[in-house]
């Protein structure tokens, strides 16, 4: 396979962003998102993920952090969309299981071309410190429709709100190592009867 590298700048009104991908790294980040409980999230898909990460982030975060959560995701899906190319040679499917003390979340990514998010996490309290919980879903959200994956994800168990949502970035980060690993039997082949993804 070739470099599987990309990087992604996205400026709005909003957010200025620039990240920086390499697929096949060794599990370094350099997580700047302006949110601190995202740039900790960020950090599982890095280490679990084994990708190498940049994220710059300057974002309106004094009105709300939605518009760099959601930008973030966006971006991030870009970049795992550039660096994928046509998908050639790639599992496509991946899988996790992840544990935390009394939290267990699952996540399944088929990057199929044919974006959807199916998220089923019920959290009791609204906030991780001043992180609103619901910006976890508008961030795979963001991801899923811009990486053109199909990304179920489901928190089977947990009391406490952290250890559910870092179950989720850590079994994103799994499933997606799996998904876009080198396939030697695919080497050369598409992995779809359509041909294309």
């Amino acid at each position: 396979m070739t470099s599987r590298t990309a990087s992604v700048v996205r400026n709005t009104l909003e957010t200025r962003i620039r990240v920086d991908l390499d697929i096949d790294g060794n599990g370094s980040g350099q997580l700047r998102s302006g949110v601190p409980f995202l740039d900790h999230m960020l950090d599982q898909i890095v280490r679990h993920g084994l990708i190498d990460l940049s994220v710059e982030c300057d974002g309106d975060t004094e009105i709300d952090d939605h518009h760099s959560v959601e930008d973030i995701g966006i971006s991030l899906g870009q970049a795992f969309d550039q660096a994928l190319g046509d998908r050639t040679g790639i599992a496509r499917y991946g899988h996790a299981y992840v544990p935390l003390d009394e939290a267990l979340s699952r996540v399944v990514i088929d990057f199929s071309g044919r974006p959807g998010l199916f998220y089923q996490c019920d959290f009791v309290r609204s906030h991780v410190g001043r992180f609103d919980v619901d910006l976890a879903r508008e961030f795979f959200q963001g991801f899923a429709n811009h990486a053109r994956c199909t990304l179920h994800i489901d928190n089977l168990r947990g009391q406490n709100e952290h250890h559910k949502i870092e179950t989720i970035f850590k079994a994103f980060g799994r499933a997606v190592r799996a998904a876009t690993s080198e396939d030697l039997r695919m080497t050369g082949r598409m992995p779809s009867t359509k041909g294309s993804l």
